[in-house]
């Protein structure tokens, strides 16, 4: 173990990810205490017998506390902060302070060349520093299916985004956090650069179908234009910095950025990495519509 008393304070932990890095480090004995906002609302999303610790990213004054006793970091961006400098990278100059080891940082693939992404600022201030790190790159989540196209699978039966014929190298989350844990107890994943994404690649047409069959209904899938999405996104009560960030990716897509499917899960995972199609398969009551009875009852 790197280190057996001390804690890994995992950032994001009642999102999607931070979820999933939670149970693996669990699974495999690291001690951890999970960085909430909200300590009342996380232990319904984590359990009452999960260490909690509340850190606020815009407000370094809850920063001291949550980093006392800390010797590693799982952090991620939450999606509404973008001035990252302001935020994250004063959190990891705090830890450095507080005498943190180790931070493992999932990014997004190509980070290291698109100096747009918001993860780029964040990975180069965690080189220039020097700390001991790992630097998560995944591609699409294929949990993406359950959070930013839940409502329209539901509602709708359709998946509506602005990708084309893009082809897309979905990776599951479980499979990322399996390795982000991993991280904080093996020094070979240290100090390394990995790009993540599922062994196969699919269209949304393909993902569509996949959701059909396994749903015992008709899913479609319908290419968005830019400016279509951009409303869409917005009725749904998307801001407009995470609504023009979510159509330039899916426009990336489209343009091929999400097709490359890169071996090293599957090699660090030491088995075949799941794909768009297994995730389905495990978790397809999450799309079922709400029933005609609860319908009724509500009109």
């Amino acid at each position: 173990m790197m280190w057996p008393a001390a804690p890994v304070l995992v950032t994001g932990a009642t999102g999607n990810v931070g979820r999933e890095v939670v149970h693996c480090l669990g699974e495999q004995g690291t001690p951890f205490v999970a960085a909430v906002t909200d300590p009342d609302r996380a232990r319904t999303v984590l359990g009452a017998s999960t260490p909690l610790v509340r850190l606020d990213l815009r407000d370094p004054r809850t920063h001291e506390a949550a980093l006392c006793g800390v010797r590693g970091i799982f952090l991620l961006r939450p999606p509404p902060i973008a001035n990252v400098r302001a935020t994250l990278n004063v959190l990891v100059d705090r830890a450095m302070d507080a005498g943190v080891q180790h931070i493992t940082f999932l990014s997004v693939d190509g980070a290291d060349r698109q100096r747009w992404v918001p993860h780029h600022k964040v990975e180069r201030h965690l080189l220039a520093r020097g700390i001991s790190c790992t630097l998560l790159r995944p591609g699409f989540f294929a949990q993406n299916l359950a959070d930013a196209y839940l409502a329209d699978l539901r509602e709708d039966g359709a998946l509506y985004v602005p990708a084309g014929r893009g082809r897309v190298a979905f990776v599951d989350v479980r499979d990322v956090a399996e390795i982000a844990a991993r991280s904080f107890v093996d020094p070979t994943l240290r100090g390394q650069a990995w790009t993540l994404t599922g062994p196969e690649a699919f269209t949304f047409d393909e993902v569509a179908a996949i959701l059909s069959t396994a749903l015992g209904r008709t899913v479609s899938y319908r290419p968005a234009t830019i400016p279509g999405y951009l409303r869409h996104l917005r009725r749904r009560g998307i801001g407009w910095g995470q609504a023009l960030v979510q159509t330039v990716l899916h426009v990336g897509i489209r343009l091929g950025n999400a097709a490359r499917i890169d071996p090293a899960l599957g090699q660090l995972l030491g088995r075949r990495a799941g794909t768009v199609a297994d995730y389905i398969r495990d978790v397809h009551a999450i799309w079922e519509p709400p029933s005609q009875t609860a319908q009724e009852g509500r009109g």
